[in-house]
C-alpha cells in the first residue's frame, strides 16, 4: 500500500474509533483500554478481544502477552474464552512457493478497541483489520508490497476438518477441542470482495492467492455451530457488504449502549478508564450461541430448539460466581435468568444429568473445585429473578451433589473420598509421607485440596438448603445440606486460628507450615493459595467464623496480622505459589478469586474504616491504567467485577444474600440505568483520593445506622437515591 493510502486508512481508523476531539465529551467505550493487563505478572495476561457484548463471534489478538514479538498464526474464532481457536489464517506476501509453507511474523502498531482490531504483520508488510458482528465478521488484509499476495488457511484439527472452494467462497469445517462432552464442529462461510487469482492446497492447508499489486482485500465470514448452511445464513442476516468501517461503527454503538448502563461522574481519567475497561471485560461472557432460534449443545451433541430463551455457555463458575454473576443480577436480570435456564438445560442434556461447573460449547470443561451454580441459583432467586425452572434446578443440583465426585479437576462418579466426606463432613487429607491411593486424584498436579474442597462444599450445601427452603422443598430433604454447611468448622484449629487439614482418623496433620503448605500451589490441602487465604473462605457463615475466633477482636487481630505478615523469601514463595505470589499486601493476594472478599471483612468486626482504606489501596495498587494494571489471572471477568463493584462503593461478600457490604465509592456520582426503567443513583460528592472514609449514608433521605448496615438489593432495583458523606478522616 502506498504511504499516502496507508496514512489515509489510519486517519479513518482514528475517526471510526470515536476519539474525542478537544472539547468533545468522551463516550464510555472511548475509556476502554484493552491493553490493561496485557503484560502478565505471572500467569496469563488479559486478552484484546474483539467481540460484541456476549456475542458468539470472538477474535483475539494473535499474540498472547504483549511482550511476545513473533506469532505463528491468527485465528478466526475462539469458541471458548482464550481456548480452542478454530480456522487459522496467515496473510502472506512473497514468492508463490512460500504461500503454503511455514509462516512466522513479528507484529507492530496494534490498535485494539472492543469493536475493531488493527495490526501490522511486519514480516510480510500486511495490515490486518477485524470488525465483529454477532455471528459474523469482516476481515481486511492490506498488502503493501508489489509481490504475490495470499491468505493461508489452516485447521485446529487437521484430520477432522476441511476446506472447500467455490468461486469467491471458502467454506470450512473445524473442530474445537473438548474436555468433557461432545465435539463441536464449527462451520465457516467466507466470501472475498476480490476474485482470487488461484487457490492451492497442501495437505490440510489452503492458500487463496490474489494479485501482485499493493491492495486491500476484504473477507466477510459467518460462523455456526449448527451447520454450514446456518453459517451462511448468519452472514447474510448481519452483513450485506464488505464495509468494515460500518460494521465497526455498529459494534461501537453496541458497546456504548451496554457500557452506558452505568454513568459515572468525578474520579480521574485513569479511574474512569479502569472502570469502563473492567465493565467491558465482564460482558465478554457468558456467550449467547443461539442461531435462528436453535443452538448446538456440547452436552448431548445435538441441535435444539431454543423455545424463545437464548442459550448461553462459556462460564467458569469458580471464578464468576463471586462477583460477575451478582453484578449481572443488577445490570441484566432477564439475561441472567436465561443464563441460569441454560445451566438447567445443560444438566438435563448431560448423560449423567450433572450440573456443569465450567460449561463451554463442547460440554463441561470441569476445572477447579466444587460446584457453585447452586450459589448462583440462590443469589438470583433471592433477588427476584425468575425465568428459569427453580424446581428442576434444585433437583438437578441435588442429584449432582449426591452422585458426582468432588475430586478437583475430575468429572466422575463418587469415590471413597466422597463417601468419607458424606459420612464425616470433611475431605480427608494425606500426610506428607502417605502415597495417594485414590486413583481418580490427579497426583502429578491438582492433588486432593482437602481443606478448600471442604469449605467450598460447605458453601454449596448452604446454598442448596437455602434455595430449597425458598421454593418449598421438604425440610427433611434439606437436613443433610444444613449439616454439611457447617462442615468447614470441623477443620478449624482453635490453637492457631487456621483451617487445618485432617487425616481420615480425625487428627490434624502435624507439623504444618501455613505459608508453604503442601505441594505446588498448596494443592495437597488448599487451592492455588496458602492457608492464610483460606482462613476466610467461609463466605456463607461469617458470623460462625467470627464465633470460631472467639469474637470480633480476635478476628480483627488475625486480619491485621495477615496484611502485615511477610511471605518471606519472595523467590521461594513465588516458586511454590504462582497464583498467589502477585498482588501481595502482606500475605493477602489480590491476584486470586478466593481473596476478593477479604478486604470487606473488617465490616464484620465493627471496623468499616479499615475496609474503606484497604479497598481503595487494592484499587490503587492492583487495578491501574497500564499494561501491568491487573495483577492476576483475569479469567474473563472475574477480577474486573471486583473492580466495578469496589469502585462503585459496595461488594457482594456473600452471593446468596440479597445485600452488599459497603466499601469506599470512588466516583462523586454513579447512576445505574436498570432494566425496569428506574435509575439507582449513588452520590458521594466529597469523594476523592484522600476522602475515602464514609461518615454517613442515607437511602432516599433516611439515614442508615452506619456503614455496617449492608446496602439492600431491593433498594437498588427500586431505584433508590443513596448519598454517602465522605471524609479524609475515618469514623472510628
Amino acid at each position: 500500500m502506498p504511504a499516502k493510502s496507508f496514512l489515509h486508512m489510519m486517519a479513518c481508523i482514528a475517526l471510526i474509533s470515536g476519539c474525542a476531539c478537544a472539547g468533545e465529551a468522551r463516550e464510555p467505550v472511548d475509556y476502554v483500554n484493552t491493553g490493561i493487563g496485557s503484560i502478565s505478572h505471572m500467569l496469563v495476561p488479559t486478552f484484546r478481544t474483539v467481540q460484541r457484548p456476549h456475542a458468539m463471534f470472538r477474535f483475539n489478538a494473535p499474540y498472547g502477552d504483549f511482550t511476545q514479538d513473533a506469532v505463528s498464526a491468527c485465528w478466526v474464532q475462539y469458541p471458548a474464552h482464550r481456548q480452542s481457536p478454530v480456522f487459522s489464517f496467515r496473510p502472506y506476501s512473497g514468492d508463490a512457493e512460500g504461500a503454503l509453507g511455514r509462516w512466522r511474523s513479528s507484529w507492530d502498531q496494534p490498535h485494539a478497541r472492543p469493536y475493531r482490531y488493527d495490526v501490522r504483520l511486519d514480516a510480510y508488510d500486511v495490515v490486518l483489520a477485524v470488525a465483529p458482528g454477532e455471528r459474523s465478521a469482516i476481515f481486511s488484509f492490506s498488502f503493501e508490497r508489489d509481490e504475490v499476495h495470499a491468505v493461508q488457511f489452516g485447521l485446529q484439527r487437521e484430520k477432522e476438518g476441511k476446506y472447500t472452494w467455490d468461486g469467491r467462497v471458502l467454506r470450512g469445517e473445524d473442530v474445537c477441542a473438548v474436555r468433557s462432552g461432545f465435539p463441536v464442529r464449527v462451520y465457516l462461510h467466507a466470501e472475498f470482495d476480490a476474485a482470487p487469482s488461484d487457490v492451492r492446497k497442501a495437505g490440510a492447508r489452503t492458500a487463496v492467492f490474489f494479485g501482485k499489486k499493493a491492495e486491500t482485500v476484504r473477507m466477510r465470514v459467518g460462523i455456526s455451530y449448527v451447520s454450514a448452511e446456518q453459517a451462511e445464513r448468519n452472514l447474510r442476516a448481519e452483513i450485506a457488504d464488505f464495509d468494515l468501517e460500518r460494521l465497526a461503527a455498529g459494534a461501537r454503538d453496541a458497546w456504548n449502549g451496554t457500557l452506558r448502563q452505568i454513568e459515572v461522574e468525578g474520579g480521574t481519567e485513569d479511574e474512569r478508564t479502569v472502570f469502563y475497561t473492567a465493565l467491558w471485560r465482564i460482558h465478554e461472557r457468558m456467550v449467547d450461541i443461539t442461531e435462528d432460534g436453535r443452538y448446538y449443545s456440547g452436552f448431548d451433541g445435538k441441535v435444539h430448539d431454543a423455545n424463545g430463551v437464548r442459550f448461553y455457555t462459556d462460564d467458569w463458575t469458580w471464578d464468576t460466581f463471586r462477583a460477575t454473576h451478582p453484578l449481572m443480577t443488577i445490570l441484566q436480570p432477564r439475561e441472567e435468568a436465561a443464563k441460569l435456564a441454560s445451566y438447567v438445560r445443560m444438566a438435563e442434556q448431560s448423560p449423567e444429568r450433572w450440573m456443569p461447573v465450567f460449561p463451554v460449547p463442547g460440554g463441561d470443561a470441569h476445572c477447579m473445585i466444587n460446584r457453585h451454580p447452586s450459589i448462583m441459583f440462590l443469589d438470583a432467586w433471592r433477588k427476584g429473578i425468575r425465568g428459569f425452572d427453580a424446581r428442576k434446578a434444585f433437583e438437578l443440583t441435588d442429584h449432582t451433589e449426591e452422585t458426582e465426585s468432588l475430586i478437583p479437576w475430575h468429572r466422575g462418579p463418587l469415590t471413597e473420598l466422597d463417601r468419607f466426606y458424606k459420612e464425616h463432613g470433611y475431605y480427608a487429607a494425606l500426610r506428607a509421607d502417605e502415597k495417594e491411593w485414590v486413583k481418580e486424584v490427579h497426583t502429578d498436579w491438582e492433588r486432593r485440596q482437602s481443606v478448600s474442597v471442604t469449605q467450598g462444599a460447605s458453601y454449596d450445601a448452604w446454598a442448596i438448603a437455602e434455595f430449597g427452603r425458598e421454593i418449598g422443598i421438604d425440610a427433611a430433604r434439606l437436613a443433610k445440606y444444613d449439616a454439611r454447611a457447617k462442615g468447614y468448622a470441623l477443620l478449624w484449629n482453635p490453637k492457631t486460628h487456621f483451617f487445618h487439614p485432617k487425616d481420615s482418623k480425625g487428627a490434624f496433620i502435624e507439623p504444618f507450615d501455613y505459608m508453604i503448605c503442601g505441594g505446588f500451589g498448596a494443592r495437597n490441602y488448599y487451592t492455588e493459595n496458602n492457608a492464610w487465604t483460606y482462613i476466610w473462605d467461609v463466605q456463607h457463615d461469617l458470623p460462625g467464623l467470627r464465633a470460631l475466633f472467639g469474637g470480633a477482636a480476635a478476628m480483627e487481630a488475625k486480619l491485621d496480622e495477615m496484611f502485615n505478615t511477610s511471605v518471606g523469601s519472595r523467590w521461594n514463595f513465588a516458586g511454590q505459589m504462582p497464583d498467589g505470589c502477585t498482588g501481595l499486601m502482606g500475605v493477602f493476594t489480590m491476584a486470586n478469586e478466593p481473596a476478593f472478599h477479604i478486604p470487606y471483612l473488617y465490616n464484620y468486626v465493627g471496623k468499616p474504616w479499615k475496609t474503606q482504606k484497604l479497598v481503595r489501596k487494592t484499587l490503587e495498587c492492583w487495578f491501574r491504567n497500564d499494561r501491568m494494571g491487573i495483577c492476576g489471572d483475569e479469567d474473563g471477568g472475574g477480577m474486573s467485577a471486583y473492580a466495578v463493584f469496589s469502585m462503585l462503593g459496595f461488594y457482594p461478600v456473600t452471593p446468596g444474600l440479597p445485600e452488599y457490604q459497603w466499601g469506599s465509592p470512588v466516583f462523586t456520582k454513579a447512576t445505574i440505568h436498570l432494566e425496569n426503567g428506574r435509575n439507582f443513583v449513588l452520590e458521594a460528592p466529597k469523594a476523592s483520593h484522600d476522602a475515602k472514609y464514609v461518615r454517613s449514608i442515607s437511602v432516599d433521605g433516611a439515614p442508615a445506622a452506619s456503614a455496617l448496615v449492608p446496602l439492600r438489593h431491593a433498594d437498588i432495583v427500586k431505584g433508590a437515591r443513596v448519598v454517602v458523606d465522605m471524609s479524609t478522616r475515618p469514623a472510628r
